[in-house]
């Protein structure tokens, strides 16, 4: 069941879409994390080039996987439950998908 917790402008308090699956967002950072690690170990004992940009797109993919989840999530409650309520938030939380969007979209 999603929590209440404070938005990040701290004005209001708001549940996040994430939080009934925060533990399988969790692990899934925990594993990218390890992947990061493993690339650090990857470059330190000097190994071969193709393989590390290799590991690095496979990172790159998990963060986006984790990346797109959020949006999912985003939309589904955070927009969707502003925009049945209307007026100026509808719209704040439209901008932000908006600009979250074009963010992942040039990275």
């Amino acid at each position: 069941m999603a929590t209440s917790t404070p938005t990040h402008d701290g004005d209001h308090t708001a549940s996040h879409g994430y939080i009934d699956d925060k533990k399988k967002y969790l692990a899934r950072l925990k594993r990218i994390e390890g992947q990061a690690r493993g690339l650090h170990r990857m470059v330190d004992e000097e190994q071969y080039c193709i393989d590390i940009l290799t590991q690095i797109s496979a990172l790159t993919k998990a963060l986006e996987s984790v990346a797109i989840g959020l949006l999912d999530d985003h939309l589904k409650h955070c927009v969707v439950d502003a925009a049945k309520t209307g007026g100026a938030e509808a719209e704040v939380k439209l901008k932000e998908a908006t600009d979250a969007i074009a963010r992942l979209v040039r990275s």
